[in-house]
């Protein structure tokens, strides 16, 4: 018995030191958390000087190319801000490029600069993605659209299935709850009856140009904005339709500059 002592002692002293260097808990990941609700105007704007004087209440921007500065005065304007962040693809102009192992970067996603990530690589992705995600979090923002969540629909490099996307979406979700981010899906709408429960809003690019936008509607029906551009249609082709679905919906050019038409 007197041999376990020490030994006990020294568990009891491990454990003491784990509990105490874990991060807390955000006090808003919970019941603090913003939730957009459907209809709300927004701009998308990932290039160029940005612009804070667009009167809408929900900006998206660049999570790594704007500092909490940034941030604090699109909220002094009223506005909640949207952490853009790519968690799918790696891109080699970003900060933390080098922390990647090559092991993990698969095909180009057809953007410069960009390879497909090997999502069922958890144990490498995870802390690479709560370091962005803290990012985020210590900026200000009150949300992040992860980008590039739908690999497995694509010629990545890697076999991913579909059960790996669902794993690892929710994973990014989870993260970013647990830092008091509401989260965003972007695309991936094969997966929507799956992830609802898992994502505050929803991210969409062109629905309307492959007649998809009434898979977007689940979001809609739980209370949740579904935040949607087009890029090769006119606002007076989609607007009628977006409406109609109670969709947040504007036309941008594929730059993602400041130029943006409302439906």
């Amino acid at each position: 018995m007197r041999r376990l002592l020490p030994l006990l002692a020294g568990l009891l002293l491990l454990l003491a030191t784990a509990c105490t260097t874990a991060p807390a808990p955000d006090p808003k990941a919970a019941e603090e958390r913003w939730r957009p609700k459907p209809g709300l105007a927004w701009q998308w704007q990932l290039s160029g000087r940005l612009d804070p004087t667009v009167d809408v209440p929900v900006y998206d921007i660049d999570g790594f190319e704007h500092p909490a500065s940034a941030v604090e005065d699109l909220h002094r304007r009223g506005r909640k801000v949207i952490c853009y962040l790519s968690t799918g693809a790696w891109e080699d102009f970003r900060p933390d490029a080098a922390a990647f192992p090559k092991s993990v970067l698969g095909k180009g996603n057809g953007w410069k600069g960009e390879r497909w990530l090997d999502i069922r690589r958890v144990d490498v992705l995870t802390p690479l993605m709560t370091k962005r995600l803290d990012m985020c979090r210590e900026k200000g923002f009150d949300a992040v659209e992860p980008d590039n969540m739908d690999g497995y629909r694509n010629s990545t490099g890697f076999p991913l299935t579909a059960a790996d996307q669902l794993r690892y979406n929710r994973l990014i979700a989870r993260l970013a709850h647990e830092r008091g981010l509401s989260v965003g899906l972007k695309n991936d709408l094969d997966q929507i009856p799956q992830l609802l429960p898992d994502f505050d809003f929803a991210v969409n690019e062109q629905c309307a140009q492959y007649d998809e936008c009434g898979r977007l509607v689940p979001f809609v029906t739980a209370g949740k904005a579904v935040f949607h551009v087009e890029y090769e249609l006119e606002a007076r082709e989609f607007c009628p339709q977006a409406r109609e679905l109670g969709l947040s919906s504007m036309q941008k050019r594929y730059e993602l500059g400041v130029w943006r038409r409302a439906c």
